[in-house]
């Protein structure tokens, strides 16, 4: 998606090899026009998959996913990596490691809001090593849902799951952002 893309090269800085800092239009700051045609992408590549649900995961993947989840017309669920003192009872939970905090935290699921053959399309922002969308995928199966997930890349598609990239970075140095 070149629009994205641009605006990663514009507004994005590379703060080294692995961590891509996209907070004036994504994390700290949402560019909602550039989340909307976002959201229209993905509904334009999945218009033919079947999907019932959307599902993304806190935080940086919300702005994506609900303007996807609107372009679709489908409900948008957010799985919380974040301890709740409300979610104790009836939740599904993951340990994953957290690329960018380095440390591992629970990725929870409310099972209610995903059924049992549910064709979920999982939105996030960016992909390092896989562990959230493998978590995410792990807890939607659970559940019940199908297979039909974005993103991931190299375990992901080992897994099974279809993956879409929108914006496939190939390599990255400080200030230094090239696309496949």
């Amino acid at each position: 998606m070149e629009l994205l893309k641009q605006k990663i090269l514009d507004c994005g800085r590379a703060l080294d090899e692995h961590v891509l800092l996209v907070d004036s239009f994504l994390n700290n700051q949402v560019d909602v026009k550039l989340m909307q045609e976002v959201g229209r992408e993905f509904a334009r590549r999945f218009a033919d998959a079947g999907i019932t649900r959307i599902v993304t995961i806190e935080s940086s993947g919300i702005a994506p996913a609900a303007m996807a989840a609107l372009e679709m017309d489908l409900p948008l669920v957010i799985l919380k990596k974040s301890k709740s003192s409300i979610l104790k009872e009836g939740i599904l939970q993951t340990e994953v490691f957290s690329f960018t905090k380095n440390a591992p935290y629970q990725l929870t699921l409310k099972p209610q809001f995903v059924h049992p053959g549910d064709r979920v399309l999982l939105i996030d922002d960016f992909l390092a090593n896989g562990e959230a969308a493998l978590g995410a995928s792990s807890l939607l199966e659970r559940a019940g849902a199908d297979k039909t997930f974005q993103p991931g890349l190299k375990k992901l598609q080992e897994a099974g799951y279809r993956v879409e990239i929108l914006a496939p970075v190939k390599r990255m140095a400080e200030n230094l952002i090239e696309f496949d």
